[in-house]
Order: C-alpha cells, then sequence, then structure tokens
C-alpha cells in the first residue's frame, strides 16, 4: 500500500516565501515557515530542506492575478519560481488563484500583537494550498 501524499505549497514573493504543508487523506494544510530570500533568490537551500523533509508528491504555489484574471508583473515572477521549482526537483508543480490569499491571511492574524508579517506570508500558502487540496477533491 502507497503512504498517503503530502504537498507543498507556496506564497512566493521576492523577500519572503511563506510555505505550507498538506496531505491527501485529511486534506488539510498548515502554515509551516517562512523563508527568507537572499540577494534577491529564493533560499533554495531551505527549500530542498523542506523537500527532503516532507517528500511532497506534489508542489502548489499562488498565482497572482488582477481582479480581471488578467497577469500583473508578478505573475511573470511566479512562473518563473514554478519553473525552477519544476527543473531543481523534478516534481510536479501546480499554480493556485491567490487573489485574496494574503488579504485574507493579514485579516485572520488581525489580532493586536500577532507577528502579521511573518505569520502572514506562511498562513497565506496555506490558504494558496488548503484551496488547491479543496479543488482537488
Amino acid at each position: 500500500m502507497m503512504p498517503p501524499k503530502s504537498y507543498l505549497g507556496f506564497d512566493y514573493g521576492t523577500r519572503r516565501i511563506g510555505v505550507a504543508v498538506g496531505q491527501e487523506i485529511t486534506r488539510t494544510a498548515t502554515g509551516t515557515v517562512t523563508l527568507q530570500s537572499v540577494n534577491n533568490q529564493p533560499d533554495w537551500n531551505g527549500i530542498a530542506r523542506l523537500i527532503a523533509e516532507w517528500q511532497p508528491a506534489e508542489l502548489v504555489v499562488g498565482l497572482p492575478l488582477n481582479m480581471d484574471d488578467t497577469e500583473n508583473p508578478r505573475t511573470a515572477l511566479v512562473r518563473r519560481f514554478c519553473n525552477q521549482l519544476r527543473e531543481r526537483y523534478k516534481l510536479p508543480v501546480h499554480t493556485m488563484d491567490e487573489r485574496l490569499s494574503t488579504i485574507e491571511a493579514q485579516h485572520l492574524l488581525a489580532q493586536p500583537g500577532s507577528k502579521r508579517d511573518r505569520d502572514s506570508d506562511k498562513l497565506a500558502a496555506q490558504l494558496i494550498l488548503q484551496s488547491w487540496l479543496e479543488q482537488k477533491r
């Protein structure tokens, strides 16, 4: 019998990348970490460690689109990140509409004293991956 699949979700940004892990059985996602970019490059060592630790079957990356479904300058950067993930780790990479994930994450973290910026990235990744898992049903 094959073990249940796990997935990693990413909320890509040029300064920080939020990461979440999800799994097939419960179809739930949990924000795990926010990686800091190094010299405007993704923290590839951090991503490699997460892939080694979780051994995901597939990767999911939030795709920023405008409200009218058109692409914006960030969309090309995210597509490039997706291609780099695919090339480096030889895993399927999917995109998921992330239009409101960061806003929703910031809203959910609006409690006084929350570490808003750092937590919002991994929560946004969680929301992206959770939406993808629900859509996959």
